[in-house]
């Protein structure tokens, strides 16, 4: 989710968007923040915060960390990103940001003190969200407990340390703006689309990178060699050998609700956290949109496999 600028953005992340400082002990339980929109949206706020993956990423569960709080700590080839605090406590979260600010961060990767954000926050995804469920994750998140947990600094190789290297990259690498349905597919499928390329931001992790740190959009989804914490990320497209190709749509639905493969195996690494923290919270109808539009794309190898698209 949000790796807004301040302290703990001075080093840099993703693969890759998400995303903790540990809660201080003592502090007890604080009561949620009231949010400002009504039942409902905070309702449909909590599918979409689901469907974002935002849980798994700012919350720093191997150490206790309060929820939302931030802290996970983000291993890649340009250092060390902590995910920020996105509670609504107004000194070290996001409590005094305004709706502005807050559809800010996700469309433009813009803080409300106008720096840039790192990608490891994947705003090049969330940009396509639209404003509606923008607003409705701001009304959920903003129903949570508040935790006063200082965000921690990134820890960042020279020079990208250096926040003035964001505004070149964003202007190679970044494209503002919301996704606009294909007229020429069914519901179902830009559904799928909008869940894989911009809420759930597949691509950020099952992408391959450059050197920048730029996803490559001509291998979009065919697995990554270097992703989050250096670990081989799969190929989603519907590569007959190397991706989901000999998969069922039901084996895919399966496997998002259950973490279950179709070998019998079960999810591991970073993939547990999403089946158990996004994809399982998912309704039936909106797995099977995911599922119909992966296999919906052309099937492309992996990196450095020696073969093209297919």
């Amino acid at each position: 989710m949000i790796w807004r600028a301040g302290p703990w953005a001075g080093g840099g992340r993703s693969y890759i968007r998400a995303a903790a400082v540990l809660l201080v002990l003592g502090l007890g339980s604080v009561e949620p923040a009231r949010a400002a929109g009504d039942e409902s949206a905070i309702v449909r706020g909590e599918y979409i915060f689901r469907a974002a993956g935002c849980q798994a990423c700012h919350t720093d569960s191997k150490n206790k960390g309060a929820p939302l709080a931030g802290g996970r700590a983000l291993a890649t080839p340009f250092g060390i990103f902590y995910s920020p605090n996105i509670t609504p406590d107004p000194v070290h979260g996001i409590g005094a940001w305004s709706d502005d600010e807050f559809i800010a961060a996700l469309r433009k990767g813009r803080a409300p003190d106008g720096r840039h954000y790192y990608p490891a926050f994947p705003y090049p995804s969330y940009t396509g969200m639209n404003a509606r469920d923008m607003r409705d994750l701001k009304s959920y998140l903003f129903s949570r407990p508040a935790a006063a947990t200082p965000n921690r600094a990134h820890d960042l190789k020279f020079p990208f340390g250096y926040r003035f290297t964001l505004w070149p990259w964003k202007l190679l690498f970044f494209t503002e703006g919301y996704r606009v349905e294909d007229p020429d597919q069914d519901a179902r499928w830009n559904r799928g689309a909008y869940l894989v390329e911009n809420l759930g931001h597949c691509g950020e992790c099952h992408t391959p990178r450059n050197f920048l740190g730029a996803a490559d959009r001509e291998r979009r989804l065919s697995g990554n060699p270097a992703g989050p914490d250096g670990k081989k990320v799969p190929n989603i497209t519907p590569h007959s050998d190397q991706g989901i190709g000999g998969w069922s749509e039901t084996d895919l639905t399966y496997f998002l609700k259950s973490g279950f493969l179709p070998d019998g195996d079960f999810a591991g690494g970073a993939m547990t956290d999403v089946i158990e923290e996004s994809t399982s919270y998912l309704n039936d109808e909106d797995r099977a949109a995911v599922a119909s539009y992966l296999f919906s794309l052309p099937p492309i190898a992996r990196l450095g496999s020696g073969s093209q698209a297919e």
